[in-house]
């Protein structure tokens, strides 16, 4: 029973400094990859993807990383593979979302793992979000993948430990 308490915590949580120039960790958990990939399902171009794991002892709570609109959501079965196996982006159940914001556009996958086997989103197509709000769960756990535009000035580093709506992933 504690360590489902622990997976289903969700701490209040205060924006450190609300800016358009600011884009904010979507979840807590350690930076397994920082790569440049192609978005094959939304834009088409190339991108720098920081992805994020979240191990059982996280808080699975996820965040929105700017202030925008949600542009675009799709909800993705697939496989349980391991959270921290690159085929997991592509191959595991997975939402995607984009956000649309004055800048541009960021995609985020909340995907699921080996143990986790349920994500819930709480935003949709066209609805607005507030920088920092919460948006979803994934229960038990996964990885997050966020991605951004190349020109984005990523701030993490592999191994790094964030925290959703408190650390900064990358400046516009």
């Amino acid at each position: 029973m504690g360590l489902e308490i622990n997976f289903f915590r969700n701490p209040s949580r205060q924006l450190p400094l609300e800016s358009a120039e600011l884009i904010y960790s979507p979840a807590d958990g350690r930076v397994v990859v920082i790569e440049e990939v192609v978005d094959e399902e939304y834009s088409h171009q190339k991108r720098v993807q920081v992805s994020i794991f979240m191990s059982i002892y996280d808080v699975h709570a996820n965040r929105s990383p700017i202030a925008g609109t949600v542009a675009y959501f799709k909800y993705h079965p697939g496989k349980y593979l391991l959270a921290r196996h690159p085929k997991s982006s592509t191959e595991n159940e997975h939402n995607t979302l984009v956000f649309q914001h004055e800048k541009g556009t960021i995609l985020l996958r909340q995907i699921a793992g080996a143990v986790a086997r349920r994500i819930c989103c709480y935003v949709k197509q066209n609805d607005p979000v507030r920088q920092g709000q919460e948006i979803g769960f994934i229960k038990f756990g996964s990885r997050a993948d966020i991605l951004l535009p190349m020109d984005a000035k990523i701030q993490v580093q592999i191994g790094q430990k964030v925290k959703a709506g408190l650390d900064i992933i990358a400046v516009w």
